[in-house]
């Protein structure tokens, strides 16, 4: 039996608004992930040594503040300071088309901005998740 995939969904800087981020973990969880949600306010180091303690094969960003280039750069450029490259980022929440485009070429694999369907999510982690992770 394969081993389930790893997900830490994580709400970096002062955003409060975390239903969203709930309502995702729950998705990925019914849909036989391991999921780990990191609750409000948490720091890029936070959220970094959450995804080494639990050896994620995921994380999932959720910002709704307008620090998502800010949020998502820091934690990026933690995750190589640790030499992290097998984890494939994500993230969700309002973020501009422009910026979209600039996060992807950062590294960030996909934005799901509102009006994502948790199918769509779910779909897209087991794809992209679970493809990468089986490759040797």
């Amino acid at each position: 039996m394969p081993e389930r995939i790893r997900v830490v969904i994580a709400k970096p800087g002062l955003d409060g608004h975390d239903r969203g981020a709930k309502v995702i973990a729950r998705a990925l969880r019914d849909a036989g992930m391991e999921v780990v949600y990191t609750g409000l306010h948490q720091t890029p180091e936070q959220i970094v040594q959450t995804v080494i303690q639990e050896d994620a094969d995921a994380l999932g960003l959720s910002i709704l503040s307008g620090a998502h280039m800010t949020l998502f750069a820091k934690t990026l450029e933690l995750l190589a300071q640790q030499e992290i490259s097998d984890v494939v980022v994500f993230g969700g929440g309002i973020i501009p088309e422009p910026d979209i485009a600039e996060l992807a070429r950062a590294g960030v694999a996909k934005i799901f901005t509102p009006g994502a369907t948790m199918d769509e999510v779910v779909e897209w982690v087991q794809t992209n998740v679970g493809a990468r992770r089986d490759q040797p």
